[in-house]
């Protein structure tokens, strides 16, 4: 089980438990828009390679500055995530076993993409993508890269991830180390941890 940190990992480390399945991260970081930073241009993974969405493949030279720098500023983070991660947990082996990666939703795709692509790369038998929630364009693309995608809901009009969440908090970096050790001690996480939240009913939605 691979969780895309940090709110990946609190979606799944209630999957990890129901299947006693290994949980373990896959780094992949958001390239923001200069403008609106909620708003993905595209993603970098821990490989480096980067993924440019819609957004992020048709925009100006003056852009492609800004994603540049981006990426150098989201690169950074990975690698100082990529050190507090292997802190507690060794690298999980992914060849020709069975990959699930977690995010806590779909929006423009762009890091669950560049997880997924990170994942592929160490040749796994299987490459399951699971979210709670994603627009179905978006999943349309998903579905190129994984072998299997399971996503709850597929709205017909979706704005943003956090709408279809009763509670949609920042995950801390303690929280996550927190997670990852309970499951390098148990062999799955042996406590019950409370998700930012449930997917909710239907309401419009990142």
């Amino acid at each position: 089980m691979l969780a895309i940190p940090r709110g990946g990992i609190e979606v799944a480390v209630p999957i990890a438990q129901a299947l006693h399945a290994d949980l373990d991260v896959v780094l992949a970081r958001k390239l923001r828009s200069p403008t609106q930073r909620e708003l993905a241009l595209g993603a970098v993974s821990e490989t480096g390679e980067v993924h440019l969405n819609n957004n992020g493949r048709h925009i100006t030279e003056a852009g492609r500055a800004w994603i540049e720098k981006e990426k150098a500023h989201q690169r950074k983070e990975i690698d100082r995530l990529r050190q507090m991660v292997r802190s507690v947990r060794p690298l999980a082996g992914l060849a020709d076993r069975t990959v699930i990666v977690v995010d806590d939703g779909v929006a423009t795709g762009a890091t669950l993409l560049a997880a997924l692509r990170t994942a592929r790369s160490s040749h796994p038998r299987e490459l399951v993508a699971a979210v709670p929630v994603g627009p179905k364009d978006r999943l349309t693309e998903i579905r190129s890269l994984a072998d299997r995608v399971v996503c709850l809901q597929e709205p017909d009009v979706f704005w943003a991830v956090g709408q279809f969440y009763r509670r949609f908090e920042q995950v801390s970096d303690e929280r996550v180390l927190q997670l990852l050790r309970e499951n390098a001690r148990a062999g799955q996480p042996d406590s019950r941890p409370v998700a930012r939240a449930r997917a909710a009913g239907s309401s419009p939605a990142d």
